[in-house]
């Protein structure tokens, strides 16, 4: 895949028939887009000038950009998809709770956007900005990233008394980021700097290694320790934090639930009292007058049928 650098040079190619606004950074969507390959850039930018067409704009804009990332990332969203006020509560907590995660812990990539909008198979999701491209992660970095994955769990326990299903894939990295921490980085205080088995993305939990894993019983116990002690201090850290900055979980739940979506600079004007009131009125037109153009007279007009890149980047609610 295509370093930083790479995303900006592919993306002035792919944007270079296209009218775009002043909004629009391509610095910005290269940061946007860790792990898209040039097919997948491409289909970003085809789909933002869908969209833009679709609303009647002469000019593709950087909310088009977003809206079309979004959709390559974690999937079309899903309007049919109707939730009950009750879950709609849950989600929107349950996504605060991840949000203030990258709000607050500063070895973790800073907040982008956090969403109750169903897309692909998340309910929601809680998207973070790369500042760049990364290919080696601290020790630190990887028990911010447990606390961040179990955030929305705790905040589920903390508001709603109790837990759902929803933080089943939460869980299930969580797990298995902290085996990896454990078994393959050797980055285990207890355990110090060994390898243990094979090195089985699947396996979360010692004793289920193979028979051939080379180690006795005893140390797949102690690795079974050390994974769930790892994941308990991170749930007791995500709680930490929420407990102490209830207020703001609450602000951020109620927001979601009146916005749907909120990016980092109103999640932070939210948390300083300063964000305007919800104008409902600004649904994109679907009909009407015709698209204007926004693809110059050179090249060919965006495909349809947009495909995904596998796993979704967000948080699945």
């Amino acid at each position: 895949d295509p370093d930083i650098k790479g995303r900006e040079e592919i993306l002035k190619v792919h944007t270079k028939n296209i009218v775009l606004d002043k909004t629009v950074d391509l610095k910005v969507l290269a940061r946007r887009t860790p792990g898209f390959s040039g097919a997948d850039l491409a289909n970003a930018v085809n789909e933002a000038a869908l969209l833009a067409a679709r609303r009647n704009k002469d000019r593709v804009s950087a909310n088009d950009f977003e809206d079309a990332i979004d959709r390559v990332m974690a999937g079309p969203e899903k309007k049919s998809k109707a939730m009950s006020e009750k879950e709609k509560k849950i989600v929107a907590f349950h996504e605060a709770g991840h949000a203030l995660m990258y709000h607050f812990l500063d070895e973790l990539d800073p907040l982008h956007k956090v969403s109750i909008l169903p897309r692909g198979a998340a309910l929601g999701y809680t998207m973070h900005l790369p500042t760049d491209d990364k290919f080696l992660n601290s020790r630190k970095e990887l028990l911010g990233t447990i606390t961040a994955l179990l955030g929305g769990r705790t905040a589920e326990e903390l508001a709603i008394g109790e837990i759902t299903t929803g933080a089943s894939n939460d869980l299930e990295r969580s797990t298995a980021l902290a085996h990896r921490i454990v078994c393959e980085w050797g980055m285990s205080q207890r355990l110090g700097p060994l390898t243990f088995g094979k090195n089985d993305n699947a396996v979360f939990l010692g004793r289920d290694i193979a028979q051939d894993r080379g180690y006795s019983e005893e140390i797949a116990f102690e690795i079974d320790k050390e994974i769930r002690r790892i994941v308990d201090e991170c749930h007791a850290r995500s709680k930490n934090i929420l407990e102490e900055h209830r207020d703001k979980l609450d602000m951020l739940a109620e927001a979601l639930l009146e916005r749907e979506v909120l990016d980092k600079n109103e999640v932070e004007l939210l948390f300083e009292g300063k964000l305007p009131p919800f104008d409902d009125g600004k649904t994109s037109p679907t009909g009407g007058n015709p698209p204007k153009k926004v693809i110059e007279d050179e090249g060919s007009e965006p495909e349809t049928g947009l495909p995904g890149i596998g796993s979704p980047a967000p948080t699945p609610a």
